[in-house]
């Protein structure tokens, strides 16, 4: 049969309606540029973790451990939970796309607030499950009642984003255990806490307890933030059964987790003397954007977070102002690309940095 090159591929149904992922601009860009919009860490790994990521290529003509005993083990030792209970994926987007894979499929509901992490829609889309936003408070928070209203016998997951993604704001634990214990055992309950080492409402560890409470209940988690680990992909989910780790397993391709990101993520966890410190700085870098910001006249959300949110106010174009910043090397997010126009998510840089978002988006206010 010839070639015909007027004839196109036919893909996926689902392939059409799942929506980019809203990626932050300036990765191809040179020089110096205050980077702002991806909630990155300003501040690198430790020589530590870079020398065992280093020492682990030594070894990569062989394939990575596809169980990751050391690093699931670790993870056992630091929060209590059974190596057997605990996933670890490419990133917590890794595991959360997997969940997706294995609870949803047309005909199954899934409920989550809105604006919140812009990889959630992807799963509606990608399942052909049926996507329910529940809209978030008048203080940018979750509205727990309302989502809870929303969980019918079709429900099959209900995510929790705590520290919200792009809000910043936070519930306390206290709320969350009422929310889960509300929740129908046959209903799996994500709280997704990439951000929960920021959170000061409460212990970040103090959700774990839940755990043997609730086997439906999985809390997300991620080397990416505190401990700086973005470009090398690394996350996990604490689990309160052992069904969803073996369910994720079950439709993940082998060998998901690089043999550098398992040896840098062992090494990192055993610096918790680094994550606090990396926390204070957050806590203090979180004064001084707030403080500038009001300043300004806007009124960020209570960020609980290492980055903050905050409506521009009624006559302020939120392009020319992004764009603004970028002609200037700051880059930023629009609230656009994150679920609600008129706002900007900013990720805590050094103070320096912090000083130089500030004082450029005062020229341009």
């Amino acid at each position: 049969m010839p070639h015909n090159r007027a004839m196109a591929l036919e893909f996926n149904s689902a392939v059409k309606q799942i929506p980019v992922y809203p990626a932050a601009a300036g990765y191809a860009q040179s020089g110096p540029l205050v980077r702002l919009a991806s909630n990155e860490s300003p501040y690198p790994p430790l020589a530590a973790v870079v020398a065992a990521a280093s020492a682990a290529l030594e070894g990569v003509n062989r394939y990575p451990d596809p169980t990751s005993a050391r690093l699931r083990g670790a993870l056992a030792d630091r929060y209590g939970v059974p190596a057997e209970r605990i996933a670890v994926g490419n990133g917590s987007c890794d595991i959360l796309l997997a969940m997706g894979e294995a609870l949803l499929e047309p005909g199954a509901e899934l409920v989550y607030a809105w604006p919140s992490f812009s990889v959630y829609p992807q799963l509606e889309a990608a399942s052909g499950a049926r996507g329910i936003r529940v809209a978030l408070d008048a203080h940018e928070c979750h509205d727990l009642d309302a989502m809870a209203s929303e969980i019918t016998v079709a429900t099959r997951l209900v995510i929790v984003c705590n520290p919200n993604n792009p809000t910043s704001t936070a519930i306390g634990l206290e709320q969350i255990a009422a929310f889960v214990a509300r929740v129908p055992a046959s209903v799996c309950v994500l709280i997704d806490e990439a951000y929960c080492e920021f959170n000061l409402l409460d212990d970040p560890d103090a959700s774990i307890a839940l755990l043997d409470r609730h086997p439906n209940l999985a809390l997300l988690r991620t080397f990416s933030k505190i401990y700086g680990l973005c470009g090398l992909r690394v996350g996990y989910a604490l689990c309160g059964s052992r069904d969803l780790p073996d369910a994720l397993n079950a439709v993940r391709q082998p060998f998901f987790l690089n043999t550098a990101a398992q040896a840098a993520a062992l090494e990192a966890l055993a610096h918790q003397d680094e994550v606090a410190r990396r926390v204070e700085r957050v806590a203090v870098a979180r004064v001084q954007m707030h403080d500038g910001l009001t300043e300004l006249g806007l009124r960020p959300a209570a960020s609980q977070a290492n980055f903050c949110w905050f409506a521009l106010g009624e006559g302020r174009d939120e392009a020319e102002i992004v764009d603004g910043l970028a002609s200037q090397g700051v880059l930023v997010r629009a609230g656009s690309a994150l679920g609600r126009e008129g706002a900007l998510r900013v990720s805590y840089g050094t103070p320096t940095e912090n000083e130089r978002f500030l004082e450029v988006l005062a020229g341009l206010l």
